[in-house]
């Protein structure tokens, strides 16, 4: 009977070891402080993102602060990452050879996920890769990111919107993105008609240029999320909300984040989508100490 016991004690074990080996792990990577209270809140952004990520069974996520990641064992095993962060010259995949750590991944068939800022790398320095790895990129001079409210009326049937439903909501959507030519592997998630005021600003790098006043004019459509695949296998997905922290609260703005980051994942998305609840206080977590704003 010990022996028996035993040996039945040593078969749960080595399941549950099977289990947690089987588990997709999903790395996020949260950028340093930025803009004022409430905006750009990147770790206390991703740190609700793993809360919801963490009640779906088969999945493991951990998060990242202030950056590119110190540990090396970081991407081992990971099946996506997902960045939230400032973009540009600071982008953290811009630093050192990062894009080719992250490259070195991508052939590999790893998911992508850009949020906000971080669809944003260089002209010079990261945009090749971006179109590559998640379809698209902001680009200066030619994509804008004003605020103003999109009224996402239609979504496409797709994994990433299961049980989200149609939504309205203020954000600094940007517009008017760099795709790969002709659209090719990538899927619009997100599409709605630019209001007026997004042209009210001067013309600059980022707000505004003379094409995006025409299009505006003529009432064209503009993708703000998409999902895309790579030739090789891999996903990707770009979301050009969540400038201000308060949307992570709304069900269907958190819900097709979550479903995207299962999805770049290769993780079968719920049918109802990703299940997550944030309270007012849950809210108020994990925000970055930046003062209070005069």
């Amino acid at each position: 009977m010990r022996i028996l016991t035993l040996s039945l004690l040593v078969a749960a074990v080595v399941l549950n070891l099977d289990a947690l080996a089987a588990d997709k792990k999903i790395v996020l990577i949260a950028g340093v402080p930025s803009h004022g209270p409430g905006e750009h809140e990147h770790r206390a952004g991703c740190l609700l993102l793993k809360a919801g990520l963490d009640q779906v069974p088969g999945v493991t996520s951990l998060v990242y602060s202030n950056g590119w990641p110190d540990s090396p064992e970081a991407f081992a095993g990971v099946a996506a990452i997902v960045v939230y962060s400032d973009g540009g010259d600071g982008h953290p995949l811009l630093q050192g050879d990062h894009l080719k750590t992250i490259g070195a991944l991508m052939d590999q068939g790893v998911g992508l996920a850009c949020i906000h800022y971080a669809v944003e790398p260089t002209k010079e320095k990261g945009e090749t890769e971006f179109l590559d790895w998640i379809g698209g990129a902001f680009e200066i001079n030619w994509s804008v990111n004003p605020h103003w409210l999109a009224d996402f009326k239609v979504l496409p049937h797709h994994p990433i919107t299961r049980g989200v439903k149609p939504f309205k909501i203020e954000d600094e959507w940007y517009f008017n993105m760099r795709f790969r030519d002709g659209m090719k592997g990538v899927t619009p998630i997100l599409t709605a008609i630019p209001t007026s005021s997004t042209t009210n600003r001067a013309d600059s790098t980022h707000n505004g240029n003379p094409v995006v006043r025409q299009l505006v004019a003529r009432g064209e459509p503009q993708h703000m999320a998409w999902a895309s695949e790579r030739a090789g296998g891999g996903r990707g997905f770009g979301f050009t909300g969540a400038h201000f922290h308060r949307n992570w609260s709304d069900d269907n703005f958190r819900k097709l984040a979550l479903n995207a980051i299962l999805w770049v994942a290769k993780v079968e998305v719920p049918a109802d989508g990703v299940q997550s609840q944030v309270t007012p206080e849950q809210m108020k977590l994990n925000l970055d100490n930046k003062g209070t704003r005069k």
